[in-house]
């Protein structure tokens, strides 16, 4: 049997890894036309400021692929026969497969700008995004970054790692509006303009990016001002979409991205799609149909990697989580916690008085159900909180427990005693902390 994934991400890779573990025999190769080895895309900023080699983002030592034959090919797909289950590629012949999984992942979106195709005009997805970062730093003395989520955060903290001035335009009246409470979205303008000297330009949209094709972008104008603002690169991270476009002419069935059940199997016979581009028909409660982030595909990959070698699995990722940093501010969120609380939902906000530490606890106004919760400024136990929100634990179990949660090291300051003395004075209740042995803790954990 021989097995072809398209796409050498980590959705795609875990499922090589994966189905290699369960079948000594299969035949494996995996097609990419980004680069030939896997490497850690979340990595990319790091390697652009200098902390990082490219060589030091690959997981795994270039002989891993042959020692655990599995076959790289550097090529991009243009079109699939899925009758025939045949790939035509661009620069090889083509090449046939029994199975075929779908790991695409994900493009940055343009939203048909003019002058979106001029030099300096990107988005920050893949490593031809870094290189053509690269190409143009050093002409760059101020930048435009359009779109307030993630990955815009991280291609600020990059350009002003170089000195770039950086101009941040957000569509929402507060920085990522759209997903985080008010309170959060406050502080972290404040860290974002006052320690890091970004021009954040709320309630506002690119209209047009002009300049040349020999110089570059030079300019953008402004949608709600109507005035133009002199740059050099405009960064576009207005959200990523699923790579599918090459598959919209076929019988595969695609909505937003390439349709999945909980098996990850499409509508056609033996083709299945894992990570970003796939779209769950029927997400677990709490999760969406589509999510890029990284250990989404990993989990996804892990389940197909045993299904393809016939240990059909459920791909059940459980409640949703997330991390990231927003320059110096670590975030975590565990469950559901909205922009806007919902009408059976209680919000209860506690931030440092000093510092950028805080979190923000939603539950059930009238079950006290522990419903989600956004943590800054420090790390929580995964295991803890995953455990939490499957057992629909009451918030003061949460806060009773939030000392064994926490994740930073012995001797570190703590908020805990904080937290729960403001919450019990805010609901007049009388929450006590519940501390453990470290044996208890991972107890807890298991």
């Amino acid at each position: 049997m021989h097995v072809v994934i398209i796409g050498n991400g980590i959705a795609g890779v875990t499922t090589a890894r994966h189905l290699r573990k369960q079948d000594s025999e299969v035949e494996i190769t995996i097609i990419s036309s980004e680069t030939k080895h896997f490497f850690s895309r979340t990595a990319l900023m790091y390697i652009y400021m200098g902390h990082m080699r490219f060589k030091d983002t690959k997981p795994y030592e270039d002989w891993f692929w042959e020692k655990n034959r599995i076959n790289l090919l550097q090529d991009k797909v243009n079109t699939v026969d899925f009758a025939g289950k045949t790939l035509v590629l661009e620069a090889n012949a083509p090449l046939k497969y029994d199975k075929l999984v779908l790991a695409t992942g994900s493009k940055s979106n343009f939203f048909n700008w003019p002058g979106q195709d001029l030099p300096g005009v990107q988005g920050l997805y893949n490593f031809q995004d870094l290189e053509s970062l690269n190409s143009r730093s050093a002409v760059i003395k101020e930048a435009v970054i359009t779109g307030g989520g993630l990955i815009g955060v991280e291609l600020a903290e990059m350009l002003v790692s170089k000195g770039i001035k950086v101009n941040f335009l957000v569509r929402e009246g507060l920085f990522w509006g759209g997903v985080l409470p008010k309170e959060d979205a406050k502080m972290l303008e404040e860290h974002i303009i006052k320690d890091h000297h970004i021009n954040l330009i709320l309630n506002e949209e690119l209209l047009s990016i002009h300049g040349d094709e020999n110089a570059g972008v030079n300019a953008v104008k402004l949608k709600n001002a109507g005035t133009d603002l002199a740059c050099q690169f405009v960064g576009i991270t207005t959200g990523v979409s699923p790579n599918v476009a090459f598959l919209k002419d076929t019988d595969l069935k695609i909505e937003r991205g390439i349709v999945v059940n909980e098996f990850l199997e499409t509508n056609i016979p033996d083709v299945y799609a894992a990570g970003d581009c796939a779209q769950l028909a029927q997400p677990n409660a709490g999760r969406r149909p589509i999510e890029a982030v990284w250990y989404v595909g990993r989990m996804m990959g892990e389940c197909l990697g045993k299904t393809l070698a016939d240990k059909k699995t459920t791909y059940n990722p459980g409640p949703w989580f997330n991390s990231a940093k927003f320059f110096d501010i670590e975030y975590q969120t565990y469950g559901t916690v909205l922009a806007q609380p919902q009408e059976n939902e209680e919000r209860f906000f506690w931030k440092h008085p000093t510092k950028y530490e805080a979190i923000h606890v939603c539950f059930d106004k009238l079950s006290k159900a522990f419903i989600g919760v956004n943590v800054y400024g420090y790390r929580l136990r995964h295991e803890i909180l995953d455990k939490q929100l499957r057992e629909k634990v009451s918030v003061f179990t949460f806060l009773e427990e939030l000392p064994n949660a926490n994740f930073n090291p012995e001797l570190y300051r703590t908020n805990e005693a904080a937290i729960i003395a403001a919450f019990n004075l805010t609901y007049k209740v009388d929450v006590k902390v519940k501390r453990k042995s470290w044996k208890s803790i991972f107890n807890l954990a298991n």
